[in-house]
């Protein structure tokens, strides 16, 4: 900003950033001082742990594996009662009684640890970990989900935990693909039901809509099992959800809406 200066110039003074100019040395027509922003404070790894971090437990049951895993993430709380309050990761703490694991197990810990503690942009830990894959091959957990290793659902955890703390946003569904799913899944169930109990059901009712014969044929218990989607259901390659429906001729998701006819 350029102040133009109407009157002679007796002296001078460097004044430093949190030195404030004396009433009679101010300029005439000069700007009032602009007052010094608020400091805030950002994830670095020169940060000191505080005695106290607030955190979340949560539990891993694989087939995969005998013992159930435990993993603890602690946060930090940044401009605690300011505006600009903010929590990030700060450790990660991965327990089981199983000791097979126990060598991989501790170096992921430190490695994301310190990966948290460095500060910046650390969801791309979230797509680098539920890319890893099990030779031995993946396994379902509760809902019909897909998990391709025990790495990768770590990695899934990670993600709904950085969602509740606000670092990554929830990509809901408009309210036209969750009217289109719901319209979708009400046709499967009436053709599935169709297919089930014929004297009851016309061929007006079920709507031209068509599915596989091994989701037509499946029992209830194996719907349970598989989660709150229809028996007989594909993998879904978008969301891993075993929710993947032949309707109208295409490939649906009635989790995600995603369609191999778009």
């Amino acid at each position: 900003m350029t102040t133009r200066i109407t009157r002679k110039i007796k002296g001078y003074k460097v004044l430093d950033n949190d030195t404030a100019p004396a009433p009679d040395a101010r300029v005439e027509g000069a700007a009032a001082p602009v007052r010094s922003e608020v400091k805030v404070i950002q994830m670095h790894e020169k940060l000191e742990r505080p005695e106290v971090l607030i955190g979340a437990t949560y539990k891993i049951k694989s087939p995969l594996v005998e013992h159930a895993l435990y993993i603890t993430i602690n946060d930090i709380v940044l401009n605690a009662g300011t505006e600009f309050e903010m929590r990030r990761p700060f450790e990660i703490f991965i327990n089981s009684k199983n000791m097979d694991h126990f060598q991989w197990i501790v170096a992921l810990t430190r490695i994301m640890s310190a990966v948290f503690r460095k500060g910046g942009d650390v969801t791309f830990l979230v797509e680098e970990l539920k890319a890893v894959f099990d030779p031995r091959g993946g396994y379902f957990k509760a809902g019909g989900v897909y998990m391709p290793s025990i790495v990768a659902e770590i990695g899934n955890i990670i993600e709904a935990h950085l969602r509740m703390i606000g670092m990554l946003k929830d990509t809901e569904l408009s309210d036209a693909q969750k009217a289109l799913i719901a319209e979708k899944r009400a046709a499967f169930e009436r053709k599935n039901s169709a297919k089930k109990n014929p004297e009851i059901a016309t061929a007006g009712e079920m709507g031209g809509a068509m599915v596989e014969p091994a989701a037509a044929t499946a029992t209830a218990d194996s719907a349970d099992a598989a989660g709150s989607f229809p028996p007989g259901a594909g993998m879904c390659g978008k969301c891993n959800t075993q929710a993947l429906v032949l309707l109208d001729g295409c490939q649906t998701c009635l989790n995600c809406g995603y369609s191999k006819c778009n």
